[in-house]
């Protein structure tokens, strides 16, 4: 027997050996590359020795190195079936199923504090006999401001910070007023109507404020309506969310599509009007703008104000969620927190 089939016997029986100590698929891959690889393979190096032996030697090793790897082969192919045979019937056990076990509760979904904020300020309405409408959040500066008395260069505007799709034209509303125009455009008096939806403002965020918000826009025309009726409109609606003893008051205020204009404020819910941190120890807290519609607003639509006359309002979704549920940062309704929205079931 020369020297290389020696080693070839030798390589044989310490690969077989190893092959049965082997445990897993990781593990015979390793075992593959020592001793079959083509590059780094014991196996193939003694193959690539055999161009040094004489004629009839290198024909004797070469044949007995192949029987050598074909049965090393076999022996790996088998092994590899042992081994995820092994590994499976191990799956197996793990995933055995224990049907005496209780049963793992399906976690329920619920609504985003703001969505059902936006339902409960519609049911309140309408049964006042409010209709519930949605309009665009992309619209033309014709809607957003023109057409509700703010001009080109009108210093009200400032007011706004907008986001501009379209410079001059086309924008995210910053506001759902433009929908009075929209509804008006379509109807004829009398009319009963509030609008919830996003808008959107170029503004920094902190505690109180975001760039993308939502409003409820309401508006009422006809042949009578006075501002006793906005102002009874307002105070049912707060005596309906926020409880029968809420107190409201109307301060002067300005917006170039209503006049006269009022800011209105609910007593503090926090301290019943007795002055705290939440309401900034005034006692009261601001909910919105309103007023009577402005004539000019009417004749633009086609009423007539010597016949129709009508008032708007604007109430802050997130302001009055954060009211009802005690929340300080308005930042929390949209970060997407479970911590926080799990407490709104």
């Amino acid at each position: 027997m020369t020297e290389e089939e020696q080693q070839l016997a030798a390589l044989r029986e310490r690969a077989v050996a190893e092959l049965a100590t082997i445990e897993t698929t990781d593990g015979l891959d390793e075992w593959r590359l020592r001793y079959l690889g083509r590059e780094r393979g014991e196996l193939s190096a003694i193959l690539k020795g055999l161009g040094r032996l004489p004629g009839d030697q290198r024909k004797q090793v070469g044949q007995a190195a192949n029987l050598v790897k074909v049965e090393l082969e076999g022996l790996a192919e088998t092994r590899r079936g042992e081994l995820r045979a092994q590994e499976r019937a191990a799956a197996l056990e793990r995933e055995q199923l224990d049907v005496t076990l209780p049963g793992r509760p399906i976690t329920r979904g619920h609504m985003h504090p703001l969505t059902r904020t936006t339902r409960q300020i519609a049911e309140i309405f309408e049964r006042m006999g409010f209709q519930t409408f949605q309009g665009p959040e992309v619209e033309t500066d014709y809607y957003n401001f023109q057409a509700l008395n703010i001009p080109q260069d009108h210093p009200a505007r400032d007011m706004q910070d907008t986001f501009w799709v379209l410079p001059g034209q086309i924008l995210l509303r910053t506001q759902t007023s433009p929908n009075q125009i929209r509804i008006m455009e379509r109807m004829r008096p009398p009319v009963r109507a509030i609008v919830p939806g996003k808008v959107y403002r170029s503004e920094a965020t902190d505690a109180s404020h975001e760039a993308v918000f939502h409003q409820v826009e309401g508006l009422l025309i006809d042949e009578t309506c006075t501002m006793s009726d906005l102002r009874g409109v307002v105070e049912r609606f707060a005596h309906e969310m926020f409880g029968a003893n809420r107190k409201i008051r109307f301060r002067p205020s300005y917006f170039p599509f209503t006049e006269p204009s009022a800011e209105f404020d609910m007593d503090c819910i926090n301290c019943d009007g007795a002055g705290c941190r939440i309401c900034k120890y005034s006692g009261w807290l601001e909910m919105g703008g309103s007023g009577m519609v402005h004539p000019k607003v009417l004749r633009g639509v086609g009423y007539d104000p010597a016949i129709y006359r009508g008032f708007a309002f604007g109430l802050g979704i997130e302001r009055i969620a954060m009211l009802r549920y005690g929340v300080e940062d308005i930042r929390l309704f949209s970060e997407n927190d479970l911590r926080f929205l799990s407490q709104f079931r």
